[in-house]
């Protein structure tokens, strides 16, 4: 995009009312952040080009420079208590014992690195890592004061990697955003500490393919009057997204956050299944079949069905950039903790109720034609 090769085409930032509110530039963005394998940034890129094929190659050309300098300012990341599954991925080599304070500490040295290298005004923090495994709910979840006791006891099984990363990001003044549906990343006490430091935070969960379509098309059947009986969906990942949640640890976190939307919109649950396996061969792409068998007139028993094909990492870029754009909005408006105006890019919107697409969509609307123009600030994005 700052170079005239691609739209802005995915961002709604880009568009009224939403554009008139002083965002960001996409060209002020500048982008690091942590892995936890070896690899380059060009070899990710060439490889998502064959499988995709419809990119005209001579775009990855004009940005291998820029992929160079991003590679710079990535840096070694955690997988402290991500299970086998995360663990299998993470490049060979000497690992590190650290206490969890210790580890905090690291991550907010790399941010703070990060953005005095660059010479840049703010950073924020995103994750865009493999799904955890579930927590099993403790009071350092719930109490900051215990999370605090937990912390300096080093109780490692209390927390995962993502709070970690949400921990340090929030201590160092960072907006975070939880794109994943990782349960360790964004915690009521992490909230909690959010709204202490000012800090503006919001996930969980990227909403962008099949629980998309349910939250636009599942409030037709109340407007109709029409009963839900079973909703039935099946989804095939090919990438290292599909890999991780391949693992049953992993992929229960992410069966809780597509499967919890229906009850919210039909205000009853019916029969649902939430069905995610692995396909090696569709690499990025992803495919979701969806079989919905309603009740109608005269106990008339129907169905619908729809499939939904897209390319997980293209769907879920634009987002991205529109979050970090909004949370340095909020940041630099003295905005923190939760910004439930968000709810529309998530399955899991914590601080919001709403789960109708267009509803959550208007109160965005509402949101920006409320807040006053803004001047352009200059923010940066950690990735």
């Amino acid at each position: 995009m700052r170079k005239g090769l691609a739209e802005p085409t995915g961002m709604i930032t880009t568009v009224e009312p939403f554009s008139r509110l002083g965002l960001v530039g996409v060209d002020a963005l500048e982008f690091g952040g942590c892995d936890i394998r070896n690899g380059s940034l060009i070899t990710s890129a060439q490889q998502m080009l064959r499988d995709i094929g419809s990119l005209d190659p001579l775009v990855l050309e004009a940005v291998s420079d820029d992929l160079l300098h991003v590679e710079r300012s990535i840096v070694q990341g955690t997988s402290r208590n991500c299970g086998e599954a995360i663990a299998g991925i993470r490049a060979a080599g000497p690992s590190i014992r650290r206490s969890l304070r210790e580890e905090i500490e690291a991550v907010r040295t790399d941010l703070i690195q990060f953005k005095s290298s660059n010479g840049i005004e703010e950073v924020v923090v995103v994750n865009l890592a493999s799904t955890e495994p579930a927590l099993q709910p403790r009071e350092s979840h719930e109490n900051l004061d215990a999370l605090e006791r937990c912390l300096d006891a080093d109780e490692e099984h209390a927390v995962r990697a993502s709070s970690v990363y949400a921990y340090a990001a929030i201590t160092a003044g960072c907006p975070f955003i939880n794109f994943t549906p990782s349960q360790g990343a964004l915690f009521p006490s992490l909230v909690q500490l959010a709204e202490k430091m000012a800090v503006p935070v919001m996930g969980s969960d990227g909403k962008t393919g099949e629980t998309l379509v349910k939250t636009a098309l599942a409030p037709m059947f109340v407007c109709r009057n029409l009963k839900v009986l079973s909703w039935e969906g099946f989804n095939l990942l090919g990438n290292m997204d599909g890999q991780v949640l391949a693992n049953p640890e992993n992929r229960e976190s992410k069966i809780q956050s597509k499967d919890a939307v229906l009850g919210k919109i039909l205000g009853y649950t019916p029969h649902s299944g939430v069905h995610i396996n692995y396909m090696p061969s569709l690499s990025d792409q992803k495919t979701a079949w969806d079989f919905i068998h309603f009740k109608g007139f005269l106990g008339t028993k129907m169905s619908l069905q729809f499939v939904w094909q897209g390319y997980d990492s293209l769907l879920a870029a634009p987002l991205v950039l529109d979050l970090v754009r909004f949370a340095d909005l909020a940041k630099r408006r003295g905005e923190r903790g939760l910004m439930p105006h968000l709810a529309t890019y998530f399955k899991n919107p914590l601080g919001a109720q709403e789960q109708r697409l267009y509803e959550q969509f208007r109160i965005l609307e509402d949101y920006a034609k409320q807040a006053p123009p803004d001047a352009a600030g200059q923010g940066e994005l950690w990735k």
